[in-house]
């Protein structure tokens, strides 16, 4: 269900608008350790066109963010490979909310604390519309994600598995 923007008002929603980036707001009523699979249940949503945010970090202890369909897993292997690292691993809860500025199960790659790469599954660029975290626990917003790359800054990459 779409609810008008007013109602978001997040550092992800401030982005979005000072950067005219058209998105819709959908919340749901948020369950600890539900992830996009609770999400896209709530919204009626199908959950490949859900994109979860994790915050990772290299083995130098560098922050970096990994865009991917709700229904798949991130290869950190693979992840490690392609952005030249030699080991990634997804960052503690409270590192993550360090490093992005929002709590764990509402992260958004728009509008984060910290300056960090961002890298987003190449299949989610495929899709006419996505939704994605906008900054608090049970809301997402409705963007076209081609915004992951311009003016995101996004890399596409090629690290999902199937669960």
């Amino acid at each position: 269900m779409s609810t008008p923007r007013s109602s978001a008002g997040t550092p992800a929603t401030r982005w979005l608008e000072q950067h005219g980036i058209d998105y819709t707001v959908h919340q749901y009523a948020y369950a600890d350790h539900g992830g996009a699979r609770h999400a896209a249940a709530e919204l009626g949503s199908d959950l490949h066109h859900v994109a979860k945010t994790l915050v990772m970090e290299n083995d130098g202890g560098k922050p970096l963010i990994i865009i991917m369909h709700g229904d798949r897993e991130v290869s950190t292997r693979e992840l490690a490979r392609q952005t030249g690292n030699k080991r990634i691993a997804p960052c503690a809860p409270a590192t993550a909310e360090r490093h992005s500025g929002y709590k764990v199960g509402g992260t958004s790659p728009f509008g984060i604390r910290k300056a960090m790469p961002i890298y987003v599954e190449a299949g989610l660029l495929k899709l006419p519309r996505i939704l994605i975290n906008g900054g608090r626990r049970g809301l997402l917003l409705g963007i076209a994600p081609r915004v992951l790359v311009e003016p995101l800054g996004a890399q596409p990459v090629q690290v999902g598995r199937q669960p």
